[in-house]
């Protein structure tokens, strides 16, 4: 019998509820924000391409339909706004799950936070300043004297903002892995043995996520390869320890239940 107090389903349910109405809050704010500069964000957003079409007047941007200018402008402010309230939506999840974790393991959580956003904002300024740059190059590549790209404002916000978030997410991955071997859910030998496994997932998860070319596949699974080894190292340092599993028994004794081991015994 865990020591830990089990709370009712509904009562996670209600905490639940409130912890995603803060993070919409946080969202909506950032969003608010964000509409006030949209078209200095848009274009810093759009760099990316703008660098690597060049002088080309043949190569532009446009819009196709009247209200499309308007919804990508939109669709920024809440990408934007998405991206600025990451520390809010992080601290909301990792709140939420901590009640599960024991009393010694709760001193990580300020730190896990930080990492969080560290991460994510790692892994999206790598999409942004590394990939981008030579994903569009590789793009406009086809591009000939009869053939002119003329990418619109949608179906660029729509890959920029998948591509972000995608690389801002799958950068998490160590924290994740060090966080389950903290929990005892994996361990390194298990993480080394099935190192194979790992890195053809990368590369299937690799081509779902990114457009179908090798180039920005390889350019996400490569990543993803030094980072799970990076996770490797996190679960080495911080995974959960034999020790750590005696401490949980001793925790689940009748002694601390407050039931004496001799009454019991007797009984």
């Amino acid at each position: 019998m865990s020591t830990k107090e089990k709370s009712p389903f509904t009562e996670h349910l209600g905490e639940l509820r409130d912890r995603l109405v803060r993070s919409f809050i946080a969202v909506g704010v950032g969003f608010v924000v964000a509409y006030f500069f949209k078209e200095k964000l848009f274009e810093i957003l759009v760099a990316p391409l703008v660098i690597a079409m060049g002088d080309n007047a043949n190569t532009k941007m446009i819009f196709t339909g009247l209200p499309e200018a308007f919804f990508t402008y939109l669709k920024v402010s809440l990408l934007t706004g998405i991206i600025v309230a990451t520390p809010v939506l992080f601290y909301e999840f990792w709140m939420f799950i901590s009640p599960g974790l024991y009393r010694t393991e709760k001193k990580y959580f300020l730190p896990i936070v930080f990492l969080s956003v560290f991460f994510f904002a790692i892994g999206s300024s790598f999409g942004y300043f590394i990939v981008f740059p030579y994903g569009f190059k590789f793009f406009l590549g086809f591009a000939t004297d009869t053939i002119h790209a003329m990418p619109s404002m949608k179906e660029y916000l729509g890959f920029a903002s998948k591509m972000l978030l995608a690389f801002g997410f799958v950068f998490e991955l160590p924290l994740v892995l060090t966080f389950m071997a903290r929990m005892g859910l994996v361990t390194v030998p298990f993480l080394k043995k099935n190192r194979k496994y790992a890195l053809l997932l990368f590369f299937v998860g690799a081509a779902l996520i990114t457009p179908p070319d090798v180039v920005t596949q390889i350019m996400m699974a490569m990543p993803l390869m030094v980072l799970y080894e990076i996770s490797i190292i996190g679960a080495k340092i911080f995974g959960k320890k034999k020790a750590d599993e005696i401490d949980d028994e001793i925790d689940e004794t009748p002694e601390t239940q407050g039931v004496d081991p001799e009454t019991k015994s007797e009984e």
